[in-house]
């Protein structure tokens, strides 16, 4: 199972990047599929979650800015992000789950099996 994230680098404040995660060696079309991120020096933190049956969740941080999306049929999931911060710099690892996964469970990182290597995101003037 290989989920490879791509479309980080650096953007200005205020400017707009669009990540992607292909999955392949399994199916995640049932299943949540998450972003998360880390900056140095700080734990890993939930940003964006979608499932086809139990929707989607974003952290306060990113609402209103950022837009999760999924091509089922691509097995593709992307993160739209808009109105960039310096403080979203950070690597953003893309996160694969299972179909039993409850809604309450998709903020955290240790309901997700599968992990992406991360794209590294860069804010800055």
């Amino acid at each position: 199972v290989q989920l490879q994230a791509s479309g980080g680098g650096l953007v200005q404040p205020g400017g707009s990047l669009r990540l992607s995660c292909a999955a392949s060696g399994r199916s995640f079309n049932g299943a949540p599929m998450a972003w998360f991120r880390q900056a140095p020096d700080n734990d890993r933190e939930f940003v964006a979650a979608l499932s086809r049956s139990r929707g989607r969740r974003y952290a306060d941080s990113v609402k209103g800015r950022f837009t999760i999306s999924r091509d089922y049929a691509g097995e593709t999931m992307y993160l739209q992000m808009s109105g960039l911060e310096p403080a979203d710099t950070a690597v953003y690892y893309c996160a694969g789950g299972s179909r039993s996964m409850i809604f309450s469970s998709m903020n955290t990182a240790k309901a997700y099996d599968y992990w992406g290597r991360g794209t590294q995101v860069t804010v800055s003037s």
